[in-house]
């Protein structure tokens, strides 16, 4: 889904296709889970390890026929765990780069400890019961939302949120598949960037926003064909949004958490 291009040791390529942008087919740009899940790629390629926590944080936008050069760097690895960065620069036209986004992470794992699970999975209808997310503006049939099927199993998302009352609890669920019918942490990065489209439920208007960073921290994968996004956003202040996601698999198993922090855009 993220098509790396090997530089080095500790260095790859990403070309910005269209599949890996959102916005106004004018405006189009590098969608932010995508930059997050091109980092992690980059990071778990490197280390060997799988992501335990990430923070992305957007600096910049990148736009379709952009090339990322992402440099990796290994401050810390120890017996279990590895600390590390990533860093996205777009050569510039006067030979300069600018950077994109920076990725921190924490990677590995500790065999024999005791796994648990006290986040619990909201009641909702199955996927199939659900009406498909209807989107309320201009985009790209080949853009990053292509690459999903998307339910709503709670709140209004689209057309469905104009000019509505804001939400009592500002709490919005959507049951997401991936069309290439992979769900892992490269999937589930790009899957917590949806966070935003909850922010129109939460106020009751055409909302949403650009994202200033992404946390997002692993649990346990297991299989699963849908992930349901419990999507809540806890305020909007002083021009920002704030808010958290939940990524539950079928079964219940918590897969992932993620939070962010966007710019408020009200359209």
């Amino acid at each position: 889904m993220i098509p790396l291009e090997p530089l080095g040791p500790n260095r790859f390529r990403l070309a910005v296709d269209q599949h890996l942008c959102v916005g106004h087919p004018d405006n189009q740009f590098l969608f932010g889970g995508a930059g997050m899940a091109a980092g992690l790629t980059a990071i778990e390629t490197v280390t060997g390890r799988p992501t335990v926590w990430a923070a992305a944080q957007y600096l910049s936008y990148a736009r379709p026929g952009t090339t990322l050069d992402l440099e990796v760097t290994v401050p810390v690895t120890g017996k279990y765990t590895s600390q590390a960065r990533v860093v996205a620069r777009a050569r510039n036209s006067d030979g300069g780069d600018a950077e994109i986004i920076t990725v921190n992470a924490a990677l590995g794992v500790r065999p024999g400890q005791p796994e648990a699970q006290w986040a619990v999975m909201p009641d909702v209808p199955a996927p199939e019961a659900c009406p498909a997310f209807d989107y309320d503006w201009t985009r790209r049939p080949d853009d990053v939302n292509a690459g999903f099927d998307k339910r709503v199993a709670k709140g209004r998302f689209g057309k469905a949120r104009i000019d509505t009352e804001p939400s009592e609890d500002g709490i919005a669920r959507l049951w997401i598949r991936p069309a290439s019918g992979i769900v892992d942490r490269t999937s589930l990065a790009l899957m917590a960037d949806f966070l935003p489209s909850g922010v129109g439920n939460a106020l009751g208007t055409a909302a949403g926003g650009n994202s200033l960073d992404n946390t997002i921290r692993f649990a346990r994968l297991v299989p699963t064909t849908w992930v349901l996004a419990d999507i809540r956003i806890h305020a909007t202040a002083q021009g920002f949004a704030h808010g958290s996601a939940h990524l539950f698999a079928e079964d219940g198993t918590l897969l992932a958490t993620a939070s962010q922090s966007l710019i408020l855009r009200i359209r």
